[in-house]
């Protein structure tokens, strides 16, 4: 596996970390600076909204400049939102964190595109296993962001400061990384022409499977994950066990990238995907049991599976659904769909927690978390239906 993947990981490694922080600290602040609890979650949804709004340019831009200009630009954004994000704890200005984490969201959303990145890098033959190991890197993530919630919430004034500056850190570090990054120009990666239209792109059975997969895959777990600190101190548990249900939840999502490359070459994708949602429903029905700390970190587990075998896969199918003329315009679609769905999911944690409580909200995941295993039966039935012979 060349360096560059490595390297890529490691990348990786530190904007899971930083998400991570952001995911146990953000809805935190925001009930406390947020003018109702309904609001509570909006600094998580504008950060998403953010990532969301940079799927598009971030494609486009790398097919311009390059994956390694695109990156570098993202983090340079990232440490704008760090900046705003200080100034608005210091000034307890709600307006003003919710646009320093839709600036940090752009930045995060530069960086989804590590993985496509380390296809790119990587031999033909060892693309899902590229993609698996760059994903591997949140496995360092699962410690290091839990463990930076921890120990920076309460250093200094006013609360989580430091968890920011702690963030902006994380930034700069990824800078010097991407410093020693060599990819290859964006003339090797993103051929010229015109390509085939978009729709017809986008209609084809391998894109359709893929971009389902991965907005229910992210948009149940995101919903689940983001609604997770609420519901736990809505049961009376700490901070601490907030920050460990995280940690075990992030650990699930990508100790099993070093695997799932390997999985889905042997068992095929669609196999894979179907498995990953049967996780998923897994985690709402542990949720419809319990609220202790166990039942907790039991569906939190099982939710980072279920994302791992789905939006894995799905990145792999993706893959396969494009020529390299529309490479750019296709990743740039699947990207908006997929973070669009997450942004809307992270703001609507809030009112469902609220409104319908933990058990309710798992409740409404379960049968979401099945529409691809839907989808795919239908597909399967579809293809094996005899085709009327037409005599001449």
């Amino acid at each position: 596996m060349p360096l560059s993947v490595t390297l890529l990981s490691l990348c990786q490694a530190l904007l899971i970390s930083g998400n991570i922080l952001l995911i146990a600290v953000s809805p935190l602040i925001g009930a406390s600076l947020a003018p109702s609890p309904t609001w509570s979650t909006a600094p998580v949804a504008t950060q998403w909204l953010g990532l969301m709004c940079a799927t598009v340019p971030a494609s486009l831009i790398m097919a311009r400049l390059g994956r390694r200009r695109g990156f570098l630009l993202g983090n340079l954004v990232g440490l704008c939102g760090v900046a705003v994000a200080c100034q608005a704890l210091r000034g307890e200005a709600f307006g003003l964190f919710m646009l320093a984490t839709w600036l940090i969201g752009i930045g995060i959303g530069f960086g989804q595109l590590y993985r496509f990145a380390a296809v790119e890098a990587a031999p033909s033959a060892l693309r899902d296993r590229a993609i698996g190991l760059v994903m591997g890197g949140g496995v360092l993530a699962a410690f290091a962001g839990p463990w930076l919630a921890r120990t920076s919430r309460e250093i200094g004034e006013p609360p989580f400061l430091a968890s920011f500056i702690g963030l902006g850190v994380l930034y700069i570090v990824a800078l010097l990384v991407l410093s020693l990054i060599r990819l290859p120009p964006p003339e090797a990666t993103h051929t010229a022409g015109p390509g085939r239209p978009l729709g017809e792109v986008l209609r084809q059975p391998s894109f359709l499977t893929a971009a389902l997969a991965g907005l229910v895959g992210y948009g149940v777990m995101n919903l689940a994950m983001t609604a997770t600190p609420l519901a736990m101190a809505g049961a009376g548990h700490g901070f601490g066990h907030v920050a460990s249900t995280i940690q075990w939840h992030v650990l699930a999502m990508f100790l099993p990238s070093f695997i799932t490359g390997h999985l889905s070459q042997r068992f095929g994708a669609h196999r894979m995907i179907v498995l990953g949602c049967l996780l998923l429903a897994a985690s709402g029905l542990v949720a419809q049991i319990s609220s202790s700390v166990g039942g907790f970190y039991t569906g939190l587990v099982l939710l980072g599976l279920g994302w791992n075998f789905t939006f894995l896969p799905a990145t792999g199918l993706l893959t396969e659904s494009y020529r390299p003329a529309e490479k750019a315009r296709t990743q740039a679609a699947n990207e908006f769909l997929v973070f669009s769905t997450v942004a809307l999911t992270a703001l609507a944690a809030g009112p469902l927690v609220a409104s319908l409580g933990w058990s309710g909200l798992n409740a409404v995941l379960i049968p979401l978390s099945l529409v691809p295993v839907a989808a795919l039966t239908w597909q399967r039935l579809a293809s094996r239906a005899p085709h009327p012979h037409i005599e001449s």
